[in-house]
């Protein structure tokens, strides 16, 4: 069976919500992506906001993967104006919808992985209808990269409260 969008957002989302679920971070989704963030990760004070996509066919390069993501949203997640980090984060499920979950009487399995970019402060786009980003294979979105990103959160709070940003 193919997989739809919508399927698509939701398993990405579920995605998510586990793992930051597991390393005590408050998650907020947008019903409306006009600024190019799906969920909003908080611990406290920081937060980051992040885009979720989802793919079954991922492109692959060097160490890592590529993933074409649309002008617009870039240009929203790359805003140095932005009060909390953007990033890109890219779950992969199989080719085949019906093997993306796996559950029993003893545990709930989701067969997939993510990998992110950090967007904030990107270069401009050059012109393009895309942007490929770079998502590295030491950059898995788990819960241990959720609190790297609360961080560099943080920092970007402190410095700012310094009178400068730190990156």
């Amino acid at each position: 069976m193919k997989a739809e969008t919508w399927q698509k957002e939701q398993i990405s989302c579920a995605y998510l919500h586990a793992i930051a679920a597991r390393q005590g971070l408050t998650v907020a989704s947008w019903n409306v992506d006009k600024d190019g963030v799906d969920a909003t990760l908080r611990r406290n004070g920081p937060q980051v906001d992040i885009q979720l996509k989802c793919t079954q066919s991922p492109r692959r390069v060097r160490d890592g993967h590529a993933f074409d993501l649309d002008v617009a949203t870039y240009d929203k997640l790359r805003r140095p104006d932005n009060t909390a980090p953007g990033y890109l984060a890219v779950v992969i499920v199989p080719a085949d919808l019906e093997s993306w979950i796996a559950h029993d009487d003893e545990q709930l399995l989701l067969r997939c992985k993510a990998f992110y970019a950090c967007i904030q402060d990107s270069p401009a786009a050059d012109g393009n209808a895309t942007v490929a980003i770079f998502l590295p294979h030491e950059n898995r979105l788990n819960g241990n990269a959720l609190d790297l990103m609360i961080e560099h959160s943080r920092r970007r709070i402190l410095g700012a409260q310094a009178g400068g940003l730190v990156a």
